[in-house]
């Protein structure tokens, strides 16, 4: 293991600016895959399970889904909510059980509702409660992608070192490019943010500026 007095933002800062490996890059057909940006993560003023890293992270992920929805490209939202026992959080939720733990996120609270601040599409866009970690992980995601034959995931929400890795790294075993535009992640501290950050660029994504996306989105054509 090489040692160094670097700190985790250094390290990805480097791996950005002198990436050797080849980007995935963008396919033909993309998804917004948005995960659990809700008021529990979201909200630092109401919550203290919340957290904040870019503070336009929320306007921008908005972007994205309105330039999404404009192609007619699906745009998935995640959340997490858990029934009044907690029993569908499993062994995830024996770790604490205070009034802030993640099985105490009940559906139809305010912890469970995306941030008011997004726009929704009730009819078009896709929304799933999702239970663990991944989007993917025992949901319809997977089959939702194949039928629209998307090929590359971009995957935006919180947390960078949590849900988002999580999802990442199963979009990247489904067979899909996958992309992170870096403003549009979050975590409670930089070191596991920036630290995820440098495993997901070299090894199972593409971490961008989201301009570059919103570039890419804006020129893509059917």
């Amino acid at each position: 293991m090489e040692r160094s007095d670097k700190t985790a933002r250094q390290l990805y800062e480097e791996l950005r600016a002198n990436q050797a490996q080849r980007s995935f890059g963008f396919g033909k057909r993309p998804a917004l895959v948005n995960v659990d940006v809700q008021h529990a993560y979201t909200r630092p003023d109401e919550f203290i399970t919340a957290y904040e890293t870019d503070p336009r992270q929320v306007e921008y992920i908005d972007r994205l889904a309105k330039l999404m929805r404009e192609r007619g490209l699906p745009v998935v939202w995640t959340y997490v909510a858990y029934s009044d026992s907690g029993d569908d959080c499993g062994v995830w939720g024996t770790r604490s059980d205070g009034p802030d733990a993640l099985q105490n996120i009940k559906a139809g609270s305010r912890r469970s509702q995306l941030d008011d601040r997004l726009t929704i599409d009730q009819k078009r866009d896709t929304i799933i409660n999702k239970r663990m970690a991944s989007a993917f992980h025992e949901t319809h995601l997977p089959s939702l992608l194949n039928f629209h034959r998307i090929d590359t995931v971009i995957v935006t929400g919180g947390s960078t070192s949590g849900c988002v890795r999580a999802t990442v790294v199963d979009s990247l075993s489904h067979g899909f490019r996958t992309i992170v535009p870096e403003e549009c992640t979050a975590d409670r501290h930089e070191s596991p943010h920036f630290a995820n950050l440098y495993d997901m660029l070299a090894k199972y994504a593409d971490v961008v500026p989201v301009q570059r996306v919103f570039a890419y989105l804006q020129g893509w054509e059917q």
